[in-house]
């Protein structure tokens, strides 16, 4: 055995899944090291390069988040996703989708919100003013869409024609917060209201 490989930690997978991803699931083949087996030593190393380790055992899901210094400035390990005008408003509306189904529990329902993109495409127009170019923006949509699911936050379960199912992920609720989500529907009004 080489010396490099004695210094492996029986961990490492688990570190690189999530600084690759970002997120790792409930069933990811490297969740119980996070969870269970080796969750201290995984903060310790990820706390030493100035990334804090968010574990959602209940919700399933981990994910990474970068310590702000006093500056409130990052070491820029994790990339921040600059999103469109377009990809926003679909993940305030997905984010509001999210928040309804958590305030108005019902015992059917379960603890997962599913979406379709017609429900999508529906409630993005609700904040669409009559001089935005819907047109344009029902083509663009279907992209957001992909982007979305791209990045995690919406999960694609079925596709029947042209209807597909999603289930939106709870990590939503930790990137895109009930402040964040203020501030943008506050400013999405106003700038509804300019056009």
């Amino acid at each position: 055995m080489k010396e490099s490989e004695e210094n492996i930690k029986p961990y490492t997978k688990a570190i690189i899944r999530l600084l690759n991803k970002g997120m790792v699931e409930s069933n990811s083949s490297v969740w119980d090291d996070i969870t269970k087996k080796y969750q201290v030593e995984i903060q310790d190393y990820l706390a030493q390069i100035g990334v804090e380790l968010i574990v959602k055992k209940d919700e399933g899901f981990a994910f990474l988040k970068q310590i702000e210094n006093n500056e409130e400035e990052t070491f820029g390990l994790i990339t921040r996703r600059q999103m469109g005008f377009e990809t926003s408003v679909v993940l305030v509306v997905l984010r509001q989708s999210l928040e309804e189904f958590d305030s108005n529990p019902t015992s059917f329902q379960g603890t997962q919100k599913f979406i379709t993109n017609t429900e999508i495409k529906e409630q993005v127009e609700l904040f669409l003013s009559e001089g935005y170019n819907k047109s344009k923006f029902q083509k663009e949509l279907d992209t957001c869409i992909n982007r979305i699911v791209e990045l995690g936050y919406l999960k694609e379960m079925s596709k029947k024609d042209n209807e597909t199912k999603y289930q939106i992920h709870r990590i939503i609720k930790e990137k895109v917060t009930l402040d964040i989500l203020q501030t943008f529907k506050t400013k999405l009004q106003t700038y509804v209201q300019s056009i």
